[in-house]
């Protein structure tokens, strides 16, 4: 099956049959990626008089609880209700699923208090696709071990809050990263980078999302892609997600 999309004058056709996964699984136990020292997810059977929900004690079927934290166990996506007062979901911001999305590989800056951060500039120099409404941010170097990681007490790179402000200048309404935030590990509550991408307090951009700890294989390269971004339907500030990639080639109707 083969969809369709028209950008820049330009006809692309995507095919549906050959998925590129860039979400994280989630699965229970330490050996998973993790940040901000949330607990990691636990899955256990429901138990109930002389009924188990655990084929492997017997039980007829598997019938589990699962424990989690969005923000700290894998690939997630939220909305402004992260940081607002007020309350909004990702349930109800998230409304489209398809994106024309731009995905490029960038070396965080050291900064001189050693802290590795992507500037403004270093975004004008790599896009080359304006015009989408998504981008999704390979960090290098990248390897399988962002598939397992502690960013807990590491201070991971972030994205300083003017490239933030770039990015939100030229259109991009769904940030992909593969960072635990795109602030600071710790920065006092500033959270500099999250209220510029969704303007709050000042006027809340609803429409916006931020999906963090994707993982990108270096044989996907940097380009233009088709991305459906899934979520499950949480009445939250986030969800657990699965965004997925679609090569694009160039075709006529």
């Amino acid at each position: 099956m083969k969809v369709f999309v028209e950008f820049r004058q330009q006809v692309y056709q995507a095919n549906l049959e050959e998925p590129m996964d860039i979400s994280i699984p989630l699965k229970a136990g330490m050996n998973n990626v993790n940040c901000f020292y949330a607990p990691p997810m636990e899955v256990w059977p429901v138990v109930a008089g002389d009924f188990v929900g655990s084929t492997k004690q017997g039980g007829p079927l598997n019938f589990m609880n699962v424990q989690l934290n969005p923000h700290g166990n894998g690939t997630h996506t939220e909305c402004v209700g992260h940081i607002a007062k007020e309350e909004y979901t990702i349930n109800q911001c998230l409304r489209k699923f398809f994106f024309l999305a731009e995905l490029l590989s960038i070396f965080p800056r050291k900064t001189a208090n050693g802290d590795r951060v992507i500037f403004a500039d270093q975004l004008e120099e790599l896009i080359q696709w304006q015009g989408t409404k998504a981008i999704i941010i390979r960090t290098l170097p990248n390897d399988g071990m962002k598939l397992s990681m502690n960013h807990s007490g590491a201070n991971p790179p972030y994205l300083h809050h003017e490239a933030i402000e770039f990015l939100t200048s030229i259109g991009i309404e769904h940030l992909l990263v593969d960072l635990p935030s795109v602030d600071r590990e710790e920065d006092g509550g500033a959270l500099l980078s999250h209220k510029s991408f969704w303007q709050y307090p000042v006027s809340p951009k609803t429409n916006r999302t931020i999906t963090e700890l994707v993982y990108v294989p270096m044989e996907i390269k940097d380009g233009l892609y088709f991305l459906n971004l899934q979520i499950g339907s949480f009445e939250l500030d986030v969800s657990p997600s699965k965004p997925v990639l679609y090569k694009l080639s160039t075709t006529k109707m």
